[in-house]
């Protein structure tokens, strides 16, 4: 007779438990945008970027030099902005992947996806094909889409229920595209576009501005709330298809629409900011030290710690070294990387 009222209390206590940690994150999130706004060269208040912001949003009107209500509106928000995207987007496809694929090493662009916008993006600078930012990402997201429909039609019809076959394909798509790219900026030599493409496929958020947000933000939203309503399908994946199918799963036909939903948002993200590593592959399994493996509660936490980690990282890529900048992606390696050995570590571990 204790058995109900004491399983009730648990349930009460994890979902206390859960709504705190989604406050905790929330409250950071909002922190780091703030105050990440507020750092560089430039030197502004808390008080300042409320300021702006609210004048433009129509809450309060108030009196800011214009230099200061350019860097603020036009600069730094909508790069702190990007970077929370990009980072909220990285970690939740590869929370998703790697379940979905029943691998703890697989990442957003394990589907080929990364090299295939890189090489639009390569096509698009070297050989001339458009000018702006909004060129380079329709180049980037549509070299993106190709090589996941090549990955698509090499892996067959039958890879939803393989997912082996799928990351093959996209090992060996990817391997092609990033060969292609090499040929193309080999075979134009021109240092000028070298250097824009290297800095590019670095991993940058320069580039992000209130045009990417427009679709970038609006992708992540309707992608982050699919892959949330197949949290509970997630939660049967990491019992093995047999388990999940038993659980009224079915396997082929929700694997291959969180491929495909994961893919389009790097795509996106790729289009944004370049290739930007090990977030998509590192913040999930922080996470789960947090919030275990329930997806209930892991997707929209590693959501928030994502976008507020890539914030920061954002943040320090673009001050550490004023005036210059560092790629974003060179600084989660030298992040990532440590990480990833501790993560390693206590897997074999067996903590």
């Amino acid at each position: 007779m204790t058995t109900r009222p004491t399983a009730v209390r648990y349930r009460l206590r994890q979902a206390g438990g859960t709504v705190a940690v989604l406050i905790f994150f929330t409250a950071g999130l909002a922190g780091s945008i703030g105050a990440a706004i507020t750092v560089g060269p430039a030197d502004l208040s808390l008080g300042t970027v409320w300021t702006v912001v609210a004048d433009h949003l129509g809450i309060a009107s108030g009196d800011v030099p214009l230099l200061r209500d350019h860097i603020v509106w036009e600069l730094r928000l909508p790069r702190v902005l990007g970077a929370a995207v990009v980072g909220a987007g990285l970690a939740a496809a590869g929370a998703v992947l790697q379940t979905v694929t029943r691998n703890p090493l697989a990442d957003p662009y394990l589907l080929g996806v990364s090299s295939g916008a890189s090489l639009g993006a390569v096509a698009v600078i070297v050989l001339g094909l458009g000018t702006g930012t909004a060129a380079l990402a329709g180049g980037a997201f549509t070299g993106a889409l190709v090589a996941f429909a090549l990955v698509v039609a090499i892996a067959g019809r039958e890879a939803g229920r393989a997912p082996t076959r799928v990351i093959l394909a996209g090992v060996a798509v990817g391997q092609l595209c990033a060969a292609l790219s090499s040929f193309v900026i080999i075979w134009v030599a021109d240092p000028h576009a070298t250097q824009s493409i290297t800095f590019w496929l670095s991993g940058s958020l320069a580039r992000a501005d209130w045009t990417a947000l427009a679709w970038a933000a609006p992708t992540l939203g309707v992608i982050a709330t699919l892959i949330l309503g197949y949290a509970r399908s997630l939660n049967a994946f990491a019992f093995g298809e047999e388990a999940a199918a038993t659980l009224g799963v079915d396997v082929g036909r929700t694997r291959w629409i969180l491929l495909i939903a994961t893919a389009l948002l790097t795509a996106v993200l790729v289009a944004v900011s370049g290739a930007i590593g090990f977030v998509g592959l590192i913040m999930p399994h922080a996470v789960r030290l947090l919030t275990g493996p329930d997806h209930r509660r892991l997707l929209p936490v590693v959501i928030l710690a994502g976008a507020s980690f890539m914030i920061w990282v954002d943040t320090a890529a673009r001050t550490l070294f004023e005036p210059r900048e560092l790629p974003v992606g060179v600084l989660t390696a030298l992040f990532g990387v440590p990480a990833f050995l501790v993560l390693l570590r206590r897997r074999r571990a067996g903590r």
